[in-house]
C-alpha cells in the first residue's frame, strides 16, 4: 500500500502522523481566532508547513465554514507571479462552482478571465484563470476585494513570504499591506525561512508591516515528545528503539525535524527488531550515498574559497567564531576578508546556517558527505 510509512517526509496526513507541536498549534490558533495575523519563522525543513496544515486541520474540524488557503511563493520572481498564484489558490474556492457563480465572477473581475472546467478523473469542477490585464496592482486589488466581499472567514498562509523583497517592483510590501489591512474577515500567516529578512520586515519602524503581526519562532520538536512518537509508530512494525539511540539521532542531526524524520522513515522501511547506533550510521551512509550526485553538483559550483570554508565548517560541525584566528589558521582559509565574502555567499544561498550555537552546514546529510572528503 502506498503511503503506509508513518514518518512523513512531505505533506500532512492528519494529527496521528504529526509529532507534538501542541503548544505551537494552540498558540497559532488562538492568535488567529483573536484577530491577530502571525509571522512564523524558522529555518527550512523545521516543520512550518506541517504546523500550518495541522492548524488548518483543527480549525476546519471545529469551524467547517472557515476557508483555509496555503500558497508557497518561493518560486516567484515578480509581483505578477505572486498575483497569479494567489488567484489560482483563492478564486473560485469561496463558492460552490456553477454557471451562475462563473457569470458573477466574470462580471466582478476585469483583470482575469475565469473558466470553469471539470477534472477528467473525478469530475470535480475547477476554475482556471487567465490574467488579461497587465496592471498587476489592479489584479491584486480585485482579488482582495473579491475575498472581502465574500464575507467568509478565511485564513491565508503565505509561505516563504520574504521572497517579496526580491521582486523588482518597488513598493511591493506597502502595496500588499495596503490591501491586507482592510480585510476584516481574513487572517494571515506570513511564514518564512530567512529570519533576518523576515524579522526586519515585521520589526523595523520604516517597513510597511511594522508591528502588524504576532511573531512566532519555530524551534526543534521536544526530544522526549519526539521519542515517544517514534517509539509508538516503530513498535507497530515490531521495531524497538531505545532513548539512547534516539538521542544519538537527535543530536547527530542537530534536532532538525526533516532530517530526523528522513532517518525514521528509513528505519521504518528497512529496520527490524532492536535498532542500534551501528544501524543508524549505516542508514545515514545509505541516505548520503543516494544524495551524493546532488551534493557533488552543488559543491562544484562553488569557488575554491567557498569550498574550503564549507569543508572547514563541516569538519568542526559547529563554529562559534568563524573569523577567529585559530579557526582560520587551522583550516588555512586565508584572509578574514576572503572568509567573510565566502560566508556571505554560503549563508545567503543556504549552504551554511547561522544558529545560536554557531555556524553549521545547513543540509545535515551534506555535512556528513563533506566530512567524507576531508
Amino acid at each position: 500500500m502506498l503511503g503506509n510509512n508513518p514518518f512523513l517526509i512531505y505533506g500532512y496526513n492528519g494529527p496521528e502522523f504529526f509529532c507534538d507541536r501542541i503548544e505551537e498549534t494552540r498558540n497559532l490558533i488562538s492568535a488567529l481566532e483573536n484577530g491577530r495575523n502571525v509571522t512564523l519563522m524558522s529555518p527550512r525543513r523545521m516543520g512550518k508547513t506541517g504546523l500550518i496544515n495541522n492548524v488548518f486541520y483543527h480549525v476546519k474540524k471545529d469551524n467547517p465554514e472557515v476557508k483555509c488557503f496555503y500558497l508557497d511563493i518561493f518560486s516567484t520572481n515578480i509581483l505578477k507571479d505572486f498575483t497569479q498564484i494567489l488567484a489560482q489558490t483563492v478564486l473560485g474556492q469561496l463558492d460552490n462552482l456553477s454557471e451562475k457563480i462563473l457569470n458573477r465572477m466574470t462580471d466582478f473581475f476585469k483583470s482575469f478571465r475565469p473558466v470553469i472546467t471539470s477534472d477528467p478523473l473525478s469530475g470535480t469542477p475547477t476554475v482556471s484563470l487567465t490574467m488579461v490585464n497587465d496592471t498587476v496592482e489592479t489584479s491584486l486589488k480585485e482579488i482582495f476585494a473579491y475575498i472581502a466581499q465574500s464575507g467568509k472567514e478565511c485564513i491565508i498562509a503565505i509561505d516563504e513570504f520574504q521572497q517579496i523583497t526580491e521582486y523588482p517592483e518597488k513598493g511591493t510590501e506597502a502595496l500588499l499591506r495596503s490591501y491586507i489591512q482592510f480585510l476584516p474577515n481574513v487572517r494571515f500567516i506570513f511564514s518564512g525561512s530567512k529570519r533576518h529578512i523576515m524579522s526586519d520586515m515585521f520589526s523595523l519602524p520604516n517597513r510597511p508591516f511594522y508591528q502588524s503581526t504576532q511573531k512566532m519562532n519555530l524551534s526543534s520538536i521536544d526530544k522526549d515528545a519526539y521519542y515517544k512518537f517514534a517509539q509508538l509508530h516503530l513498535a507497530a512494525k515490531g521495531i524497538t528503539i531505545t532513548a539512547e539511540v534516539f538521542d544519538y539521532i537527535y543530536q547527530l542531526l542537530y534536532e532538525h525535524t526533516w532530517y530526523i524524520q528522513r532517518i525514521l522513515n528509513k528505519i521504518f522501511e528497512v529496520g527490524s527488531g532492536p535498532i542500534t547506533v551501528d544501524d543508524i550510521n549505516a542508514i545515514i551512509d545509505s541516505v548520503v550515498n543516494e544524495e551524493e550526485y546532488n551534493f557533488q553538483k552543488q559543491y562544484a559550483i562553488l569557488t575554491k574559497n567557498q569550498q574550503n570554508l564549507l569543508r572547514a565548517v563541516a569538519a568542526e560541525t559547529s563554529v562559534k567564531s568563524i573569523n577567529g584566528k585559530d579557526f582560520i589558521q587551522k583550516h588555512q582559509l586565508g584572509a578574514a576578508s576572503s572568509v567573510n565574502r565566502a560566508l556571505s555567499f554560503l549563508t545567503e544561498n543556504e549552504f551554511i546556517l547561522d544558529t545560536p550555537d554557531g555556524y553549521q552546514i545547513y543540509d545535515r546529510f551534506m555535512a556528513h558527505w563533506l566530512r567524507r572528503q576531508i
